[in-house]
Order: structure tokens, then sequence, then C-alpha cells
């Protein structure tokens, strides 16, 4: 594939040729305009008479659904009228979102989703995407060529047991991938037909929800064991099969599946766990920049994790890579980190069930050179006394984890603490924003999993960055498409993690933000697929692309949401009546 045609592929048409006439367009989102279909087009496409006689530009359309968005009372309110946008108009919802996406982000994804999750069955007006049940486990390709897209290049999928902070949602799961998705093409550029999200709806738990008369779902219990990886199995068979061009998002799966799907399926299928590998390269982005304020190396960090689930355990094994990198010695990085799970501080002797937590576990000798052997010096204040943490990161989904006493102990030690709680929605973050300021004196350096307003304390305004895994995935998927990598590794997120780092402005900095403004969006999803493409040519785990052409590939592949022309790919009919004999 040329140079060119693989910008195209990406990118989309430039132009729509449909055998569809009047009201069939406008009722299909990646054709309709509404009042901006030309005269001309009105009249080729047997539109005169369906619109009203004005023409607006895009630019008049965005206006009118701004004021349309802003009356609206509630968020939620505006992520249904967004939705219901997104299925009429698909241009025109991404010209919204791309250029008010600071303002219209935390609608479209967390903490809005959330929510809207929860509340799936009674306020979607519309579904997307394929669902697929454990009655289609032998039918998985027929029902994926139902699509109406068949050059798909980036899928997000979850079985929605784990959705943000708020656990088993059922079929109401699937408003994770459209979000994601939605913000794979307004960040990355990826064209709406070369997305796909996927829900795999094996049952749901939740007792609310199948209790729910109105409950869209699969209406049964969850298929666990040999019939749920059976299902999965069928699943990347049918992926590789209908999309082989495709990398695969996992998508809040649970911890216990997340992983070994990740590993078993990474060298047959071009895949990545967001909640693992994203979570982990905007977190340690975020050390990465706050190291540019304290001024100290990787290597100089000490760790302590709250909880020690999908999100920890990435953080921790990508912390350890940019520590290795750096020359930090094996022993000092196995040193440099702590963590507790819910049943306490994790260390050798204890028993645990889940496979992933063996990493984050504290040797003897560890627990010993902090004098922490004795189970009441283990308490999450008592360890931060001992251990003095740089770094405190949580992903809990519980309030209220971070104390004011920790985030006190951390001040005593470490001039600028860096506090991460970053569970969402907001009511999940292990402390507010606020909260980490004020009880550290005004010196905690925090990024927090949801947005928070500035922080006013001690006569200075300290900006929130908020460490969004938006800034990782989509430059990540882009440079991943692009590259045609084989294997989406810690590597990766290494490279993205350090091109975000270093994105991050002086004057953000100055601020106290550890993160770019959201509206850097497309710009900072740009550097990192270029560095993601660069290191796959380098090293020879992809197309080979020369330096020099990069950049050029990136901004060309990148669609920017604008009306194409539609033309009809039959002759105008006489649309008069036939005459009496």
């Amino acid at each position: 594939m040329t140079s060119s045609t693989h910008r195209l592929a990406v990118r989309g048409p430039d132009r729509i040729a449909t055998h569809k006439r009047g009201i069939w367009l406008l009722k299909n989102p990646a054709t309709n305009k509404g009042l901006a279909f030309t005269p001309e087009e009105r009249e080729q496409l047997g539109l005169s008479g369906l619109l009203p006689a004005t023409v607006h530009t895009i630019d008049q359309q965005v206006e009118l659904e701004l004021e349309h968005i802003r009356e609206k009372g509630s968020d939620l309110e505006r992520y249904i009228g967004l939705a219901g946008l997104l299925y009429r108009n698909e241009v025109l919802f991404y010209r919204v979102l791309v250029e008010n996406v600071a303002e219209l982000m935390p609608i479209v994804y967390t903490p809005t989703v959330g929510e809207a999750c929860q509340r799936f069955s009674h306020i979607v007006r519309d579904v997307r995407g394929i669902w697929l049940t454990p009655e289609d486990v032998d039918r998985i390709p027929e029902k994926l060529r139902n699509y109406p897209y068949q050059d798909i290049r980036l899928i997000v999928v979850t079985d929605n047991e784990r959705i943000l902070g708020l656990g088993d949602q059922g079929a109401g799961g699937m408003g994770i991938p459209v979000g994601k998705l939605a913000l794979y093409v307004a960040g990355a550029g990826l064209h709406p037909s070369k997305v796909l999200p996927i829900s795999l709806d094996i049952g749901t738990n939740n007792s609310t929800l199948l209790d729910d008369p109105l409950y869209m779902g699969h209406r049964a219990r969850r298929i666990t064991g040999a019939e749920y990886d059976d299902f999965i199995e069928a699943f990347v068979e049918g992926v590789g099969e209908v999309f082989p061009d495709a990398v695969v998002q996992w998508e809040d799966f649970h911890k216990r599946n997340a992983f070994r799907i990740l590993h078993k399926y990474r060298h047959r299928l071009r895949c990545f766990n967001d909640d693992i590998q994203g979570t982990a390269g905007v977190a340690v982005a975020g050390i990465l920049a706050a190291l540019r304020i304290t001024k100290q190396t990787v290597g100089e960090q000490r760790v302590l994790f709250m909880g020690a689930g999908e999100a920890c355990t990435g953080i921790a094994q990508l912390l350890a890579a940019a520590m290795r990198e750096a020359g930090v010695p094996a022993d000092q990085i196995s040193a440099s980190r702590l963590a507790f799970d819910s049943q306490g501080l994790l260390h050798e002797g204890v028993q645990v069930s889940e496979e992933h937590k063996r990493e984050l576990m504290a040797s003897s000798e560890l627990l010993a050179r902090y004098d922490l052997e004795k189970r009441e010096h283990q308490t999450p204040e008592e360890v931060i006394r001992r251990f003095q943490p740089t770094v405190l990161v949580g992903a809990t989904a519980t309030a209220g984890t971070f104390t004011q006493e920790m985030i006190e102990q951390m001040a005593r030690f470490v001039e600028r603490p860096i506090v991460m709680p970053l569970s969402n929605p907001t009511s999940k973050a292990e402390c507010s924003a606020g909260e980490a300021i004020r009880w550290s004196g005004g010196r905690a350096l925090v990024a927090t999993g949801s947005p928070f307003a500035p922080v006013e304390h001690g006569g200075e305004q300290h900006v929130i960055g908020q460490a969004n895994n938006v800034f990782v995935f989509p430059g990540v998927g882009l440079g991943a498409v692009l590259s045609e990598i084989r294997l989406i590794d810690e590597a990766i997120f290494l490279v993205a993690a350090q091109t975000l780092a270093e994105a991050v402005s002086d004057e953000r900095l100055r601020q106290g933000a550890l993160y770019p403004d959201q509206s850097e969006l497309r710009s900072v999803s740009a550097a990192i697929a270029e560095a993601v493409v660069r290191y796959a040519s380098e090293r020879h785990l992809g197309r080979i692309i020369a330096d020099d052409e990069i950049a050029q590939l990136v901004a060309d592949s990148s669609w920017y949401p604008e009306y194409v022309a539609v033309v009809s790919k039959d002759p105008v009919q006489d649309a008069s009546p036939p005459t009496q004999p």
C-alpha cells in the first residue's frame, strides 16, 4: 500500500457517492448535512422541499448546537443531546466536539458518562456498534459483517463488568466504547467509518438491572469459566477474520480477566488494555512532568500505591520500565514502591489469589529496611511516615482513601509531594484536589482522574491537570494503525508517556498542572502518534517510514470534521407522475 493510499484509507473519503435519495440521506448520520446541503445538492439528491429554504454554513450549525447544549438543565441532558446529534449528523457532532473539546469532554466522557451508563436503558435514544451475546458464539463473523463499514481500523470492546469505578453495568457499559471512540475521532482524527464500538453483552450480575423490566441487555447472569473463555476466543477469531487490519482496545474488563486476556492475545491480535496500559501511560507522564518542577530524577522516586488492580499494577510496571531506561538498578526499582490492596500492605507471606499482585509484593528485606515488619506499623499513615514516599497514587474507587494525616505526613518529608487520586467518576476520587492542596500546605503537585476546578490556596491558584487517558490512547491508536506495529507493548506506552510529559508547557507547570490543557488534545495526540510511528520504524517493528515523512503522514491521516460532496450514483429521474392514457 502506498503512503497516499494508506492515508486515504485511514482518513476516510473526500466525497460520498450514493444511490440513496431524499429522506434517506437526512436519516443517515454519515450523509446528513441538515441545512448545510447546497441548493445544487438539494436538487440533485431529491431534497428539494424537504428542508427550509435557508442554507447554513457548518460554523452556523455549530453555533446553534452549542446554544442547544448550553441551554440544557443538567450534564446528563447535555449528554443525551450530544448523543442525539451524533446519531443525527456525525460530521456536525465531531465539529462541535473538536472545536469545544475542553468544555464537552466531561460530558461525552468522564464524569457524565458514568451516570449515562447507569441509566443507559432509560436514556438511550438510538444505538451504535455491534452487540454480541452468548447465543452468538458460533456466529460472530456473521454478526460483525452486518456492520455497515468493513474497513475497520480500531475497535473498542468491553464486557461491561468494571465500568469506571461503578462496577457491572451490563448493556449500559456500551457508553464507554462509544465515548472512547468519539475521543479517538476528535482527538486523533480517525475517521468515524474506521472505528467500531463492541459490547460483549454476556449477562450481568447487577440485580438492579436484571429486575428492571426495561433493561435492554442480555437478561441473564454473567457467563464465567470455560464458557467465558470460549466466547472471548470466538470473538478474537471473528475479529481476525473480518477486521484483520484493526487494532483492538480492551476496555473495562474485570482485573481477573483483563490481565490474562491481554497476555493471551497480545501476540495474536494487535491489542492493548487501556485500563492497564493507557492509565499507566498517563500516570507516568504526570510523574515525569512533575519531575520537571521538582528537578529530581525518576530513580529518586518512592511510590506508595493505594490499590493493586489494573491501574496501579500497570503504573508500577511502566514506572519500572522508565527507571530501567534511566539506568536504575533492579534492586533499587524493587525498593521504590509499596502497595496496599483491600486487605492491607502487600508483602511476602501474604496470601493473594490474583497473580498480577505479586508484582507489587514487598520483600521481607524491604519491610525490614523501613521497620515495617510488625502488623501495627502497616497502616497507610505509618507506612508513609517510615517509607517517606514522594508519590502517592490511588486507584481504589473509594472516596476518602487519602486521609488528611496521610497527606500531612507526606508533606513533612517531601517538599513537593506528588498526589494522584485517579479514580473516577468524581464521587469515587480518593480525595478532592482542594483537600490535597490544603492538607499539604499548598505544596502538593496534584493530578486527578476526574476533572476538578482550579484551587485557591494562600493567595495562589493551583490548576489541576486531569490524568485522563484521552491524552494517551488516541495517539497510541493512530500511531499503531499507521505504523502497523505488530506488538503494542509497554515500550510503546513509555514512548507515549515521555512524549506527553514533554508536551506540558512551562506555563502549565508554573500553574501546577501536570498535563496539557484539553484544548491541546489534537496536537498532543499527533505528537504521540508520530513518536509511536518513529519508534516502530526505527526498530523495524512495522512499516518502514522515512523520518522526514512521519509528521506529514500523521497530519495527512488525521480527519478534520467538515462536509464532503454527496453525489448521486444515479441520473436524476423525472419525478412527475405518469400521464393518464
